[in-house]
């Protein structure tokens, strides 16, 4: 079995533990701080507290639109669920991105044993973050931050895909869904935001050759396309429609 089937297999198998074990450990109903508001308003199409989350709200609506009124929080509990096992299967395939660079250093493709090594990495880690406390507490329960979550992970991963792929073809495929994620990202939780010093730091190492003026200058770059987007932007479109 070469390293993609492996990663593929691997990672669903990973995906699916994470999947039995948060529907196992659902919350039955609704949750203490902000869990309430966000069943009710996705229920009922409602506007939550500011920023608001309207991409959380209308998919919190899909789950529930078809169960009875009593099976509403568990419906949209169902989605944070399934929100945090997406994330631990493109948790998984980044770990696993980097154990494969790690590994076919010094070699044209990995033999078998370093096949396992990386996928034992991978799973080790996904794992890891599967049972760690805060991420298991918000996978059970009707709240942002696992959906805020997946969408984070998926970002990083595909700029990692576009940083395999930067002197290929199609490489702006990876840039034009970063940008769709992150603004889709929006409606859900501001969190996703804090991707983009990463995404700047993956295209410069990809790019240019690393110096401390070049790192300097990143961050700064980055910092500032952070404050553009976050203190500009998505304030001034809301303005404008207004």
């Amino acid at each position: 079995m070469n390293f993609r089937t492996a990663n593929i297999i691997t990672g669903w198998g990973v995906f699916l533990i994470a999947t039995i074990v948060y529907l196992l450990t659902i919350e039955p109903t609704t949750s203490f701080w902000d869990c309430g508001e966000f069943i009710t308003t996705a229920y009922k199409l409602e506007i939550g507290h500011p920023p608001g989350a309207p991409l959380f709200m209308l998919l919190g609506r899909i789950f529930s639109a078809f169960v009875p009124i009593s099976a509403v929080p568990v419906a949209i509990n169902v989605l944070s669920a399934l929100s945090s096992s997406f994330t631990i299967l493109f948790l998984f395939w980044t770990i696993n991105h980097f154990g494969y660079k790690m590994a076919i250093k010094n070699a044209t493709e990995l033999n078998a044993g370093q096949i396992i090594a990386v996928m034992a990495s991978g799973t080790v880690g996904a794992l890891a973050y599967t049972f760690s406390d805060s991420f298991w507490f918000s996978a059970v329960e009707g709240e942002v931050y696992a959906l805020s979550s997946l969408f984070t992970a998926a970002v990083f991963w595909a700029i990692l895909k576009w940083e395999t792929l930067s002197n290929g073809k199609n490489e702006m495929r990876w840039i034009i869904l970063i940008a769709y994620l992150m603004g889709l990202s929006i409606g859900v939780h501001l969190l996703n935001l804090l991707a983009i010093p990463a995404i700047c730091f993956v295209v410069y190492f990809k790019r240019f050759k690393p110096s401390v003026k070049g790192i300097i200058y990143t961050s700064l770059i980055s910092l500032l396309i952070l404050g553009v987007i976050q203190g500009g932007i998505i304030p001034g479109v809301v303005s404008f429609a207004g």
